[in-house]
């Protein structure tokens, strides 16, 4: 087995509080699909927003190796790290849960249905992919009528444990996920996929990847991208929210794709906002970028951010802001749509970290495990590694 490791742990995304710059819960999917090359049929747009969302510029090369990737949901495992123990008292219960080939929203609606609650009542960390195993945390009501959580086990799911808890459960709570995916040799060869792979898996731990939000943030084909030329007054709530989470998305995509085709996005630039890796905060490059920071950004203690976009100007300078200035000047649309929602300019890290990242041969496939923080997406390192003909990326 093949053991990679790369120190410390990448930050999410970032807002001002009282002056002071502080972590921000994520209230983004971390779903994870298998949709590699979804980028590959998007006509028109060459340049745009939604080519950038979908397929943007990969920053290792062209991947090493073609395979096949879930086959089967077991060929896609997910467990979240809440990053905290429950409780133990409270008038919540948290509720680990094993669910297979089902969505979240579903599963915590039959939660809802058995605790008699209402749906809204249920909490959870993350949207996980229907087309997987994911093992991820709920949070209930306590039920006025007990109820037996451990004898809960249904088609597509099933409660493994039941803990007390002080309250309902809100999203982005959690440290990270946990992967475990296997990735089928198309001609069952699966001792050649590993070495094929080995190189690339050995430049991704030390350097990590970009920090790219996966194609399923923009809808089947892009279809949330294409409704942003809708009036957002017109669309449902939940349609609206799907629109604008798009619209951000694809801006920070784009910002991403352009540090990434002229190689800075591993790198500080005076100007940038940088991220301490794990610690919640961070500052500004008003300077000169001399040996000290740039070690420490080699080894993953910091990162450079890109822009979450919202009301007002970036908080870079120098030739960051300028970068991210055109890219406002190139797509007005979108970043009038998060304005007028009243989006608050954020940063989120240009660079995600692959920790305890290992691969392990089997007779036709390899198996690969990793960690990433929270929004951080799996597709952000499984496209830097494979291509992955299209029937094994439909979901």
């Amino acid at each position: 087995m093949l053991e990679l490791q790369a120190p410390g742990s990448v930050c999410p995304m970032h807002r001002r509080v009282n002056g002071a710059w502080k972590a921000r819960e994520s209230h983004g999917t971390l779903a994870l699909h298998g949709v590699l090359n979804a980028g590959a049929n998007v006509e028109g747009y060459a340049l745009g927003a939604r080519a950038v969302a979908l397929d943007p510029p990969r920053a290792h090369g062209p991947p090493p190796a073609a395979a096949i990737l879930r086959a089967v949901p077991e060929d896609f495992v997910v467990e979240e790290d809440l990053g905290f123990a429950p409780a133990g008292s409270g008038s919540h219960l948290l509720l680990r849960v094993r669910k297979r080939n089902a969505n979240t929203q579903w599963v915590a609606g039959q939660l809802a249905r058995i605790a008699g609650c209402r749906a809204g009542e249920v909490g959870y960390a993350g949207l996980k992919d229907r087309r997987a195993v994911a093992v991820q945390w709920f949070s209930v009501p306590q039920p006025r009528v007990p109820v037996a959580w451990s004898a809960v086990r249904e088609a597509d799911f099933e409660v493994l444990e039941a803990h007390p808890h002080t309250r309902k459960l809100p999203r982005g709570a959690l440290a990270g996920n946990r992967f475990t995916v296997r990735l089928g040799a198309p001609r069952g060869e699966g001792v050649q996929l590993a070495a094929d792979l080995a190189a690339r898996l050995a430049d991704v731990a030390r350097r990590g990847v970009p920090n790219y939000f996966g194609p399923q943030r923009f809808g089947l084909d892009g279809a949330n991208l294409v409704r942003a030329d809708e009036e957002p007054q017109g669309l449902a709530r939940r349609e609206r929210g799907f629109v604008l989470s798009a619209a951000r998305s694809a801006l920070f995509n784009a910002a991403l794709a352009a540090r990434v085709r002229e190689g800075s996005w591993a790198q500080l630039e005076p100007g940038d906002l940088a991220i301490l890796d794990g610690r919640g905060s961070f500052f500004p490059v008003d300077r000169a970028v001399d040996e000290t920071l740039a070690e420490r950004c080699r080894r993953m203690e910091i990162h450079p951010t890109g822009p979450m976009w919202g009301k007002g100007t970036p908080a870079t300078g120098a030739r960051v802001l300028e970068l991210e200035s055109r890219l406002a000047d190139e797509h007005p649309k979108l970043c009038a749509l998060c304005v007028a929602a009243g989006m608050s300019q954020e940063r989120r890290s240009l660079r995600l970290a692959v920790r305890d990242l290992y691969c392990e041969p089997e007779d036709d496939a390899v198996l690969l495990g990793f960690r990433l923080a929270r929004g951080g997406f799996a597709t952000a390192l499984l496209r830097e590694l494979i291509e992955a003909p299209p029937d094994s990326a439909v979901d």
